[in-house]
């Protein structure tokens, strides 16, 4: 016969979150685990991981993640309980520093370098190459992004600024949240812009169904950018952005959205990549803010890199 717990002591339980899905027509022929890992957010692989161990069915049947939906399917899956992320780790990432004093660090990021962990790049960030660099940092920002008062897309290269101490990073996010920071990016769009300048007033949300991306919505957050072409080349317009909100994808959401998307863009562009671009051409060129600390007006500009430089000349010699 099983103990009967006695007194007030808990008795231990697994809580599961169930999610439910229904595959539309537009969805026929996706893999399954591609499809989950866009509805939900995770990794491919932990989309794998749970299909593998039986915790996602379809109608009513454990599949297998290769399989291609037909549109129409009840989906279900079984989340086991959140389990909280593991602090960021130093490590001896290079940086390209183009300015730096006792409160203030601004780096030109690479292209393919993700600004803070998140889920399928817990390593290998800008915050685990900063933790190295300064280790007191971490006391900048308990939430596991210390310094980090803006970002990058991963595969958008250029300028980020970087506060150093806490009144630092508290002044530099006062001034993103007035918009009293200058940004201007050089991107390469597909096609011809119809007017050489103009403003794209657009509010930006998430995706209603594909919770990765981001999509203009009557209910999105407001978000402007303004633009001025530089360069008509062969199908393509050399432009500089400058957006005066700082959504997530804005740029390339907002280009995308008035039908000429970012080039290269693997997410809101064309699906073949014609420039052999690997990532999308977008180049975070100039960044001016007020020193955090000090007041004094700070302004940095960064050529395009040697990647995109390459796909620009093979287009200006047609």
């Amino acid at each position: 016969m099983d103990p009967t717990p006695t007194g007030n002591a808990p008795v231990p339980v697994t809580v599961m979150s169930l999610l439910t899905f229904a595959a539309t027509a537009q969805d026929r022929g996706t893999r399954l685990d591609q499809y989950l890992a866009a509805q939900t957010g995770l990794s491919r692989a932990q989309v794998q991981r749970l299909i593998t161990a039986g915790q996602v069915t379809v109608a009513g049947e454990a599949v297998k993640a290769s399989l291609r939906l037909a549109g129409g399917e009840t989906i279900v899956v079984q989340l086991p309980p959140a389990v909280e992320p593991l602090a960021p780790t130093p490590e001896p990432i290079p940086l390209n520093v183009v300015y730096e004093d006792r409160d203030v660090l601004v780096i030109d990021k690479p292209a393919g370098l993700a600004v803070h962990p998140a889920v399928g790049h817990e390593t290998g960030t800008l915050v685990n190459a900063l933790l190295a660099r300064y280790p007191h940092l971490e006391g900048t920002d308990p939430a596991g992004r210390p310094g980090i008062v803006h970002r990058l897309d991963r595969d958008t290269s250029g300028l980020l600024v970087v506060g150093k101490s806490q009144r630092a990073v508290e002044g530099l996010k006062a001034q993103f949240k007035s918009q009293q920071v200058s940004k201007r990016y050089l991107a390469l769009v597909v096609g011809h812009l119809p007017v050489p300048q103009g403003l794209i007033d657009a509010p930006v949300g998430r995706h209603p169904r594909w919770r990765q991306r981001f999509a203009v919505r009557s209910d999105g957050r407001e978000a402007r950018t303004r633009f001025t072409v530089l360069e008509a080349l062969p199908g393509y317009s050399l432009l500089e952005a400058r957006p005066e909100t700082g959504r997530t994808h804005q740029i390339r959401v907002h280009f995308a959205y008035i039908g000429h998307p970012v080039a290269g863009d693997p997410v809101y562009g064309p699906r073949k990549d014609r420039l052999g671009l690997g990532r999308q051409f977008l180049h975070a060129s100039f960044l001016g803010f007020r020193h955090p600390i000090t007041g004094q007006p700070l302004e940095f500009t960064s050529s395009l890199p040697a990647d995109l430089q390459r796909v620009l000349d093979r287009l200006r010699e047609g």
